[in-house]
């Protein structure tokens, strides 16, 4: 296996309002909800899903949480933040407070920033269904944004 990553896919309760979480409350691009007429006839899976693409070709994707399970074939499960966060790397401690900011008027919730022992400034916000994403300025290394 090759090391990259190329999509993420988050499992969401209500679709419709991640998507207004992500598009208009933190301003990801998106043509919406597509597919919602598509349904795989294996697994019975609804197509209905978010594309969000970002840098560098990454696909940020957002899926109900019961059709992901269908399409996996996997149980359903009760959500439990905590289990990984997702991290993105800023060019300055203003943007991380900026964007911690943004994510709290869209309805996150916010874990403030603060100095790190090992040397990064950082917040955590978690989406509506609880992901965790940390905001991360690292004075020694550079972002995709820089």
């Amino acid at each position: 296996m090759d090391p990259r990553l190329n999509v993420i896919t988050l499992a969401v309760d209500d679709l419709e309002r991640a998507l207004l979480f992500y598009r208009d409350g933190l301003g990801l691009q998106t043509n919406g909800i597509v597919a919602g007429d598509l349904v795989d006839e294996l697994t019975g899976a609804a197509g209905a899903i978010v594309v969000f693409k970002l840098e560098s070709g990454l696909i940020l994707d957002l899926y109900p949480r019961s059709e992901l399970a269908k399409d996996a074939g996997v149980r359903g499960g009760t959500p439990q933040t905590g289990q990984f966060s997702l991290g993105q790397l800023v060019a300055s401690r203003a943007e991380v407070d900026r964007i911690l900011e943004q994510a709290a008027a869209a309805g996150a919730v916010v874990t403030p920033p603060h100095d790190r022992p090992w040397g990064i400034y950082s917040g955590y916000f978690r989406d509506p269904d609880g992901h965790l994403w940390e905001i991360i300025w690292n004075p020694g290394q550079t972002s995709e944004a820089d």
